[in-house]
């Protein structure tokens, strides 16, 4: 044993015969410098000279190393109660069969030409052979009733030809019905014919900080269902512009960002925090980014729960403004006398305001700027549609409008959003 070590380990010695002595008459000071010749003997003197044994409860005593303990089992905890509600869905649908068929180039040819080139030469061409049932997509989901609700992206249930299967936790499988998909968010409701499933706990977005520990489940890759991964929040309130090939591009506000890893396959599926709750539904990733994943608060998909175990349908607040959001560089370029907010303009699809709408019927003209609704300022972090997205069917709201120099103060009750838009 080196020197020092040696040192060390008399010094220890002694330190614990002296304190023993000197406060054998204070029982509390003397526990006190016990502690400190365990420790000392125990953590420096038996490692360093090679002969130190463990003792079952020596990990417990290390304060450090029970918060790891929990958090472990919070993250499974979440998992193992939120598992039996995600399910797994498979996209399917008739294809053509295609093949190579023999056919003749030369039908014009004498018949002496014909047998030559009939018997020397073979000539094919793709053709159609019938049709076949094949996997073109998947995704995954939660259930939120026991009589087999189900919540996915829409992008997921969005080919109205397509069949769609649904595997739950257990092996069973079911066919499902696109019951409704909801016209603002990428959101869709999806039922199965059963009974007595178990709906995911649904948690309250509006509470999700950053930061805090974010658990992911979902069918990956379309293959490793109900794969788990965890990460933290790493951005909230976020604007994107997500594409497929399938579905175009659609812009989505107030997305939560997660380092979660969220692979093909993960959209439709839960975001939860480690009560085990769903705090959001995973829709896209970062193309080209390292676990840059986004996923839609659930508080917004709450009213399209309800509103479909209501009415069967998914019904959504509607205003009825066409606008452009407003930044530093439109308002400088418009010459705007504000540089945040809503300036209501028609476009190719429309004029700014629709007749008979909502907006209408409040007094609000084209060129308008809405700048707060219920005196919530509208930013391009937080547009007009997020806002309006807080209120429900039959909901009066007050908008602060700026028409011109003029600040004007005007109400509009929210109606259901046509079905045509």
């Amino acid at each position: 044993m080196p020197k020092r070590f040696i040192v060390i380990v008399i010094i220890a010695g002694i330190i614990g015969g002296v304190v023993g002595s000197v406060f054998s008459a204070n029982s509390a000071k003397a526990n006190f410098f016990d502690s400190i010749f365990h420790f000392l003997k125990n953590e420096i003197a038996a490692p360093l000279s090679g002969n130190a044994t463990s003792t079952p409860n020596a990990t417990s005593s290390i304060p450090l190393y029970k918060p790891v303990i929990d958090y472990e089992e919070a993250v499974i905890s979440a998992v193992e109660n939120a598992n039996k509600s995600v399910v797994s869905i498979v996209v399917s649908k008739d294809l053509p069969i295609i093949e190579q068929c023999p056919y003749n180039p030369f039908p014009n040819l004498p018949p002496g030409f014909n047998d030559f080139f009939n018997q020397n030469f073979q000539f094919s061409q793709p053709c159609e052979k019938g049709t076949k049932k094949q996997e073109v997509g998947g995704g995954s989901g939660f259930i939120v009733s026991q009589d087999g609700l189900i919540v996915t992206n829409k992008h997921v249930a969005s080919d109205k030809k397509a069949e769609y299967t649904v595997f739950t936790n257990d092996g069973k499988k079911y066919g499902a019905k696109v019951i409704a998909t909801d016209p603002v968010q990428d959101l869709a409701i999806i039922k199965i014919d059963a009974q007595g499933l178990k709906p995911a706990t649904l948690g309250n977005s509006d509470s999700v900080k950053l930061g805090q520990t974010a658990i992911a489940i979902g069918n990956a890759l379309g293959e490793f269902k109900n794969t788990v991964s965890v990460g933290v929040i790493s951005g909230l309130a976020r604007n994107i512009t997500a594409s497929g090939a399938s579905y175009g591009s659609e812009d989505i506000r107030g997305v939560i960002q997660t380092d979660a890893a969220i692979n093909p396959g993960n959209s439709g599926g839960p975001l939860l925090n480690l009560k085990g709750e769903v705090i959001s539904i995973n829709t896209a990733i970062a193309s080209g980014a390292q676990n840059i994943g986004f996923a839609i608060p659930i508080n917004f998909a709450k009213r399209a729960i309800q509103s479909v175990k209501d009415t069967g349908t998914i019904k959504s607040p509607y205003l009825g403004v066409r606008y452009i959001m407003i930044n530093s560089d439109i308002a400088k370029k418009q010459n705007l006398s504000v540089l945040e907010g809503a300036l209501v303009r028609g476009n190719n699809d429309g004029p700014g305001v629709l007749k008979d709408s909502p907006a209408d019927k409040g007094g609000v003209k084209a060129e308008d700027i809405i700048t707060e609704v219920n005196g919530e300022k509208i930013t391009s972090d937080n547009p007009l549609a997020l806002v309006l997205q807080k209120y429900t069917i039959g909901d009066t709201i007050t908008l602060t409008v700026q028409r011109g120099k003029d600040v004007l103060t005007l109400k509009a009750t929210l109606e259901e959003r046509p079905k045509n838009l």
